[in-house]
């Protein structure tokens, strides 16, 4: 037993709005409806469930499932057992998911099963295979009544006979409470261990952003609609977290669809959105295009939440316009719990900014030595406050590599105005931002060239209208081989999540290089540029 330790545990965020209010609505998603009571129970059962399989405070515990009441019962009941959460993309295909169940050092795995699109169910027992110290695999079934497969452990089996009531585990402020993989242009993603401390803070300064336009006492009514992934730290954290936080309703949405999105924001009367911006593109788009009358969901809806990739600030304003709410952006990193810096209520926002630190963290742009550059400079973004990661699970030395001089270097390239408004102009990595999902080219390259045909390659982002950029890759092909450009994007959809999926293949007889023997990506980039300008 540790005595005189801080202890926080996230779920009892959970535990205290199901005493405040238990039957108030916490979860919708179709025409199921949890309140805080029911979801606290059944996270209480998953927490028994856990320990029945030998899950002790600290293991690791990975968990796929889309946008489903699946996702925050699961994900209060591993944190609630003392252990920790690993969200895992339900885009990844089986390689990928052995991969991260080892390099996490999971000791069960939670999985939906998913549908005939989107196998999940089938793609998680395979990658079990090849994470033989994962001993624990169970299905979270599309459909809770029907008779599950031989041999398989639901989520149903695992917590039929629990009891209702768990006592939260103890946990310390700074015991690691997810760990949410990230990565960069060093290769395979790595697992940035985000303690109790930093999520909850994260959360609270999240719901502190719209304090003002919440309904506050007994009868409150604030519908939260959730389309953003919840294994990503931006819906996970400023969405789950911070709205049950506040004792608001999350409306679940599993898949982006604008028509389905519209629908839902009149019929649930939702009052508070985030998305990324090619969502807030999509939505203008299909009511433009429809002539859907978006006079209910404007009468509705009091704030909404834009981050991920920066938004054009046409996209902003027209939004703002049509559905007459004011729109916050905002920046952060996994690393960060997301948020960093954010736009708010009581100043004015500068479209095209990312807004001001929030409370507690401090941002700086500094130089290739780390010294501050002047207001109106560039520099690259560093971060520290109480937002900051522990560390890269099992990787110290990119952990230090990343927290130079007691800072978090982001690798982002921004500019601070006279007002402290911060821009993110550039990137000092190569990740592309594809529709607000983070894709890296190193990890692709290191796929794609075990191609038989592929000889050497290099991905690039180019612009795209729809989502910002899109993935293309260069090929120089192997010689003898005679492999096109629809034959290596089958292949890549076979070994890649769709979202990491190039879209473009150009073959080469040569890339361009530096002396050192670096492949010039900036060249291609800039050439795919200026092809696509004479084009126009």
């Amino acid at each position: 037993m540790r005595h005189n330790a801080c202890t926080l545990n996230l779920a009892t965020l959970l535990d205290h709005r199901a005493t405040l209010h238990p039957d108030r609505e916490a979860v919708v998603f179709q025409s199921t409806r949890l309140t805080y009571g029911q979801l606290n129970a059944l996270a209480s059962r998953v927490a028994h469930g856990l320990r029945s399989l030998g899950i002790e405070p600290g293991d690791h515990v990975a968990l796929s499932c889309p946008n489903l009441p699946y996702f925050p019962i699961v994900y209060f009941g591993i944190l609630r057992a003392g252990a920790v959460v690993v969200p895992l993309n339900v885009l990844l295909k089986p390689r990928e998911i052995a991969y991260h169940l080892r390099d996490s050092d999971a000791k069960a795995y939670f999985c939906f099963e998913g549908t005939p699109e989107l196998p999940l169910g089938a793609m998680g027992r395979e990658a079990m295979a090849d994470a033989s110290e994962c001993r624990h695999f169970v299905m979270l079934p599309a459909n809770p009544a029907a008779a599950p497969p031989a041999g398989t452990l639901t989520m149903q089996g695992l917590i039929s006979d629990q009891p209702a009531s768990f006592p939260t585990h103890p946990t310390r402020t700074d015991d690691t409470a997810v760990i949410l993989y990230t990565s960069g242009t060093t290769g395979q993603p790595k697992g940035a261990e985000l303690t109790h401390l930093n999520l909850s803070m994260n959360g609270a300064l999240t719901r502190e952003l719209g304090a003002s336009v919440y309904e506050h006492g007994p009868n409150a009514r604030n519908a939260v609609l959730v389309t953003l992934p919840l294994f990503h730290s931006f819906g996970q954290v400023c969405q789950m977290i911070a709205n049950l936080g506040a004792g608001a309703t999350l409306v679940l949405v599993p898949k982006f669809e604008p028509a389905v999105v519209l629908e839902t924001m009149r019929s649930e009367r939702v009052n508070f959105w985030a998305g990324v911006p090619t969502m807030f593109w999509a939505l203008l788009q299909h009511a433009g295009a429809t002539g859907y009358d978006v006079s209910d969901i404007a009468r509705s809806l009091r704030l909404a939440l834009s981050g991920g990739a920066p938004m054009p600030v046409e996209t902003l304003t027209s939004f703002e316009r049509t559905f007459g709410v004011r729109v916050l952006e905002g920046y952060g990193l996994s690393e960060t719990s997301p948020v960093a810096t954010f736009n708010q209520l009581e100043r004015p926002s500068k479209p095209g900014t990312v807004g001001q630190p929030v409370v507690g963290v401090e941002v700086a742009c500094v130089d290739e030595h780390d010294n501050p550059v002047p207001v109106g400079e560039r520099g690259e973004v560093v971060i520290r406050g109480h937002n900051i990661m522990k560390g890269y699970y099992k990787r110290p030395e990119a952990t230090a590599d990343a927290m130079r001089n007691g800072w978090f270097h982001s690798g982002d390239i921004g500019i601070f105005d006279a007002d402290g408004y911060l821009s993110i102009v550039d990137r000092k990595k190569d990740m592309i931002i594809r529709g607000g999902f983070n894709v890296y080219p190193r990890e692709l390259e290191e796929v794609i060239v075990t191609h038989p045909a592929v000889s050497l390659c290099a991905v690039v982002g180019i612009p795209d209208e729809r989502l910002g950029e899109e993935v293309k890759v260069f090929v120089v092909p192997q010689a003898g081989t005679s492999a096109t450009e629809k034959d290596i994007l089958a292949w890549c959809a076979e070994q890649l999540a769709p979202y990491k999926c190039p879209r473009f293949v150009e073959f080469r007889d040569a890339l361009p290089m530096s002396a050192t023997g670096k492949i010039l990506k900036r060249e291609l980039r800039q050439a795919e540029v200026a092809r696509m300008q004479q084009a126009h």
